[in-house]
């Protein structure tokens, strides 16, 4: 999701969470939360970890075992963006688009990311990011957010900080 202010994301999943424990907690007469914890979202650094990201989410139903093909899931965006099909609430992002000249070209060059093996190392950087809240790219993307953000990301210890004895 690539959303057009700071919040927007968060803002996007509160609301989808909150219609959606809405219904089920009505259509199954309970009450109260359906998850643990909160969402998890981590900035991507397009250039280098957008496709890995896409091919990363529309492969998990594949390796929890849940269907056999990414294609199989019906919350999937694959079928969109490799056979064309059209979903009014996907746009397609400026990653997929440099893919090819056309979208034939591009759903082409999409199908073919899927032929190799996803990069173990870009499974767990993923994961860890996701995990962790840290941005998904390089230290020269990290270094680039601190810039413009004038914050600090991901270099503290967790947990609070040890007091310090008086002399």
């Amino acid at each position: 999701m690539t959303p057009s202010t700071p919040e927007g994301a968060s803002r996007v999943m509160q609301d989808a969470a909150r219609e959606y424990v809405r219904i089920i907690n009505r259509s199954h007469l309970r009450t109260g939360t359906l998850w643990e914890g909160r969402f998890k979202s981590s900035l991507v650094d397009s250039d280098r970890y957008c496709l890995a990201c896409y091919r990363y989410l529309e492969l998990n139903p594949v390796r929890a075992g849940m269907v056999r093909h990414s294609a199989d899931y019906p919350w999937s965006s694959y079928p969109c963006n490799t056979l064309g099909k059209t979903q009014t609430s996907i746009t397609p992002h400026d990653c997929w688009l440099l893919l090819g000249e056309d979208d034939t070209a591009r759903t082409e060059a999409y199908q073919a990311l899927f032929k190799e093996a996803s990069s173990e190392t870009d499974i767990k950087h993923i994961r860890h990011c996701i995990k962790t809240g840290l941005p998904t790219g390089n230290d020269r993307f990290r270094r680039e957010i601190e810039t413009v953000l004038s914050v600090r990301v991901g270099h503290g210890k967790r947990g609070r900080p040890r007091k310090t004895r008086n002399p």
